[in-house]
C-alpha cells in the first residue's frame, strides 16, 4: 500500500501564500519526490517573453519545499524543514509552461535519525525543471535543513 501525499498540495498553498498567487500546481507527489507546473502567464515574463528567473527559481523551490514537507510530514511537530542555501543553473531559454521534478537527495530516515540524535541534520533536493517538450530548461540543488522546534 502506498501513502497518500495529497494533502500536500493544499498545505503548500495553505502556508506559502506564493504558492497560490504563481498558480503553482502539483501533478505527482510522493515521500520523495514531487512534481510541480507552473503555467504560462504573460505577467510574469522577462524581456525575452519567457518566465522570469525569479519565476523559475520559485518554482524549484516550491518543489523541493513539498518534497521536505512529503517527507519529514510525521516529524513536524519537532522541526520545521528551512531552506539553508541554493543553487541554480540555467541551461536554456525557457518559455511556456514549466514543470519542475523534484528528488530527496538522503534517505528521510537517516536524516530523521540525525535530527533525534540532536543534530540539526541537512538534505539535499535535486531539482530538473522542464519546458513542455521536456527539454531541461534548469538544474538546481536546494539544501534543507530541519530546525528542531523550541520546546
Amino acid at each position: 500500500m502506498t501513502a497518500d501525499y495529497s494533502f500536500v498540495a493544499d498545505a503548500m498553498t495553505q502556508a506559502v501564500p506564493w504558492v497560490q498567487t504563481s498558480r503553482v500546481e502539483f501533478f505527482e507527489l510522493t515521500g520523495d519526490r514531487v512534481v510541480a507546473g507552473l503555467p504560462d502567464d504573460p505577467a510574469t515574463h522577462n524581456h525575452v517573453a519567457g518566465p522570469h528567473a525569479a519565476m523559475i527559481f520559485g518554482l524549484g523551490e516550491t518543489a523541493s519545499g513539498a518534497v521536505a514537507m512529503a517527507a519529514f510530514a510525521p516529524h513536524l511537530g519537532k522541526a520545521t524543514p528551512l531552506v539553508a542555501r541554493s543553487e541554480i543553473t540555467y541551461r536554456k531559454l525557457a518559455r511556456g509552461a514549466l514543470r519542475a521534478e523534484a528528488v530527496l537527495g538522503r534517505p528521510a530516515d537517516e536524516v530523521v535519525a540525525e535530527l533525534d540524535a540532536g543534530t540539526r541534520p541537512e538534505f539535499p533536493v535535486a531539482v530538473t525543471i522542464t519546458n513542455a517538450d521536456g527539454v531541461t530548461t534548469a538544474e538546481m540543488t536546494v539544501v534543507w535543513t530541519l530546525r528542531p522546534n523550541r520546546t
